[in-house]
C-alpha cells in the first residue's frame, strides 16, 4: 500500500534556476510525513529522470533538506528559457510529474 505525495506534501512547485535549469521544491508541514518520505527513498534521481524522460546525468540535485522539511531537485532544462520551442519560460508549470510519486507505507 502506498500514499500519493500530494496527500503528504504541503507544497510541490517548480521555477527557473537560471535559463538552463529548473528547480523543484517538495515541502512538508508535518515532520512525520517528511521523515516517512525521506526514509522511504521514494524521491531519488533515478525516479526524477524517469518522470521527466531525461538522462540521470541531467538531474543536478536531488536531496532532502532537513531544516526546511523539504526535498530540493534541480534538472537541466531540455530547452533553455525563452528559446525557440520552449513552452514555460518561468518554469512554474513543470512540477506536475512529481505529483505522481507514490510513497510506500511506513
Amino acid at each position: 500500500m502506498s500514499t500519493r505525495i500530494l496527500d503528504l506534501a504541503q507544497v510541490i512547485r517548480s521555477k527557473n534556476a537560471g535559463p538552463f535549469e529548473l528547480t523543484f521544491d517538495i515541502m512538508f508541514e508535518d515532520p512525520a510525513a517528511y521523515e516517512r518520505v525521506k526514509k522511504s527513498g521514494a524521491i531519488n534521481a533515478a525516479l526524477v529522470a524517469r518522470l521527466y524522460k531525461i538522462s540521470h546525468n541531467q538531474v543536478v540535485v536531488c536531496r532532502p533538506y532537513d531544516p526546511a522539511l523539504a526535498f530540493k531537485i534541480t534538472i537541466r532544462r531540455p530547452v533553455s528559457s525563452g528559446d525557440l520551442g520552449e513552452s514555460d519560460v518561468y518554469g512554474c508549470q513543470q512540477h506536475v510529474p512529481l505529483t505522481m510519486i507514490e510513497v510506500p507505507s511506513a
